[in-house]
């Protein structure tokens, strides 16, 4: 039987951490965006013949998204697996899984239970401290969305003015972005060991050959899995230095 209420004593969290409402809650998230992803593919099969885009090329682009996505599904698949014990199932997929970020929901969950003078996973780890944390998680991810359901508009209009003014500025500023976005990422992570630093080398060394190999040996599937190859090709790398 699942309880009504949190019990602030019990460090046993399943009951409430598998909490039949969490797991609707769970399966609603899963409904919307299975939902959502419906629609862009319907929106992209419409819209392609405007911008002059065959069946071929709608098709290859769709494949090409989901084989990049692999890598790194299974980064935050073994990230949500070693979140398990701490969370259960139906947080995890919610937060971890869909529409979270690992690193800031356990810094969030991790700060709120240290209000309480209690440590995840520790002696200390109630059924109230995982409710507070989960709640925390949970109004943080809705901050981010708030923002972005806010400034998405805002920046629209600027997009509209900008494109006026001089359409050339938008066809820079998005891939500055996405470069200055990226560049930020991959520094963050060379500098923290000589590992890191080989592993980014080889994952680029990696894509550049499959984009130069699609390129004169025209084979496009090299492109479409090239991100999924070269990270692939780091972990091992990364796996045999550290193995050593």
């Amino acid at each position: 039987m699942f309880p009504t209420a949190v019990d602030p004593r019990s460090t046993d969290i399943a009951p409430v951490a598998m909490h039949p409402v969490l797991w609707v809650c769970a399966a609603g998230v899963f409904a919307v965006i299975i939902a959502q992803s419906v629609i862009y593919l319907r929106a992209i099969r419409k819209a392609a013949p405007a911008a002059d885009l065959t069946d071929g090329q709608v098709t290859s682009s769709v494949r090409s998204g989901a084989v990049a996505a692999i890598g790194p599904s299974l980064a935050v698949a073994l990230v949500a697996i070693s979140l398990l014990p701490l969370f259960a199932t139906p947080a995890v997929l919610t937060r971890i899984g869909l529409v979270g970020s690992a690193a800031f929901d356990v810094a969030a969950a991790g700060l709120a239970a240290g209000t309480q003078g209690a440590q995840l996973g520790g002696p200390t780890y109630t059924q109230k401290i995982f409710a507070i944390g989960f709640a925390a998680m949970t109004l943080g991810g809705l901050a981010w969305m708030l923002m972005a359901l806010v400034l998405t508009p805002l920046l629209s209009k600027g997009d509209k003015t900008l494109r006026r003014v001089n359409p050339a500025i938008m066809t820079v500023v998005p891939a500055a972005a996405m470069l200055a976005a990226f560049f930020t990422l991959a520094f963050t992570e060379s500098v923290k060991s000589p590992v890191h630093l080989l592993t980014l080398l080889v994952s680029a060394a990696t894509m550049g050959l499959c984009l130069t190999g699609a390129k004169l040996l025209r084979k496009p599937w090299l492109r479409e899995w090239g991100l999924g190859i070269a990270i692939l090709v780091a972990l091992a790398v990364a796996f045999l230095v550290t193995a050593k």
